[in-house]
């Protein structure tokens, strides 16, 4: 496997551990983004655009630096850091109502719900009664409309589950609200632009060729790189096998699914699922989180020069402050949330204990912790049969903690 890129003194285990994920965990393309401190430390890419390869009628494309591919969930981040970002402004108060801001949400009982509760997952809004189809998705008022007309299905406050895809509705439209522009726009303007972060959601037309084509891929057998082979409790089997549970009908609340290869669904701006961004364009969103950051995107961030730190230290503060925690009634397993962002643990392991970020299902990660000055991003083509802890992250999240000990 020929592994392009750079990785500055004392990271090669991270080198090691990419090339392990091709050799021995089935990466087909992928890339690894490390700043420490503001500044790169890993930058690494390897394998084919496309997790098929291509068409078959061509030569397979090879990823190269400024790939970019979606990330699924771990577009979370980046959502919930707009509402953070307008907080910090004044512009929006976690405590206060969702219906304050947005009038029509205050149907079927939810006229106490705070954005603190939607941020935390503790909104009791992950499923919709009747999905949206895959076109209706792509229009963000659907999907708000669909949502400010549910009702919750546990007392909001009382417990947590992950809104798997309503979260993109709820945030989006908060956003929208207050600001009067849609999340996509905002984010392009307001967080990658001024950082010259490669990252995006709502892929525009001109950048369009950058984006690879995601897929399935099956997980190896048993190897012997002791990477993690352990087997789903049968509760969450279940959970995913039951058409009634919560689980299902929360990953359900769009059916069919829309194509992710489909230039319109890339176009889109869905901030729970459609997020696309190189390694770097998402390492580097997290580094600006947690402190200033050197250098710039590859052509879609905008600026190229440095980006000054996006998070004051009490919005740093308040983004891994725990809000939810314990059994999570959509996953299945034990999760913790602070607002907006996943925090350190077993369901989710980061670098350590401070750590905050969201994975994206099938295998992305990008993190910050702002203990080690360390902020993390993995993006990949090809997703496998994992939520919160793909063991080709975990093996480069491993790989860091390796090279910061010796």
């Amino acid at each position: 496997m020929d592994v392009n890129g750079t990785v500055a003194e004392g990271f090669e285990p991270v080198r090691e551990a990419f090339v392990r994920n091709f050799d021995a965990l089935g990466d087909r393309g992928a890339a690894v983004a490390v700043y420490r401190d503001g500044h790169k430390a890993v930058d690494l890419w390897a394998g084919t655009k496309d997790f098929d390869g291509g068409t078959g009628t061509e030569p397979a494309e090879p990823w190269e630096h400024g790939t970019a591919q979606i990330v699924r969930s771990a577009t979370k981040g980046v959502a919930a850091a707009a509402l953070l970002l307008l907080h910090q402004r004044g512009l929006l108060d976690l405590d206060a109502p969702v219906g304050e801001y947005w009038p029509e949400f205050k149907a079927a009982g939810k006229e106490r719900i705070p954005v603190r509760q939607v941020l935390s997952h503790r909104a009791g809004l992950p499923v919709l009664d009747r999905p949206l189809t895959a076109g209706e998705s792509l229009d963000p008022l659907r999907g708000a409309e669909a949502v400010a007309r549910q009702a919750p299905v546990w007392e909001p406050g009382t417990a947590h589950g992950y809104h798997a895809l309503t979260y993109g509705w709820l945030t989006g439209e908060l956003v929208r609200r207050v600001t009067g522009a849609g999340i996509g726009d905002w984010i392009a303007r307001e967080i990658a632009g001024p950082l010259g972060a490669d990252l995006w959601v709502g892929l525009p037309e001109r950048e369009a060729g950058r984006a690879g084509r995601v897929g399935r891929i099956e997980t190896p057998g048993t190897g012997g790189d002791g990477a993690l082979r352990a087997r789903p409790k049968r509760s969450v089997v279940a959970a995913y096998e039951d058409p009634d549970s919560l689980t299902r009908r929360a990953f359900a609340a769009i059916s069919p699914f829309p194509d992710q290869n489909d230039p319109a669904y890339r176009a889109a701006a869905l901030p729970a699922t459609n997020g696309i961004a190189t390694a770097d364009g998402l390492a580097r969103f997290y580094a600006s989180l947690i402190g200033g950051v050197e250098g710039g995107g590859v052509g879609g961030g905008g600026v190229g020069g440095g980006g000054a730190r996006l998070f004051t230290p009490e919005t740093l503060a308040a983004a891994r402050t725990e809000e939810s925690a314990g059994p999570d009634r959509v996953l299945v397993v034990n999760t913790r949330f602070g607002p907006g962002y996943m925090l350190h643990g077993p369901a989710s392991p980061f670098l350590g204990p401070g750590s905050f970020g969201h994975p994206g299902r099938g295998g992305s990660l990008g993190f910050a912790d702002p203990e080690s000055g360390i902020a993390f991003a993995y993006v990949t083509n090809g997703f496998r049969k994992t939520v919160t802890a793909d063991p080709r992250a975990q093996a480069l999240v491993r790989a860091v903690r390796a090279a910061l000990s010796s």
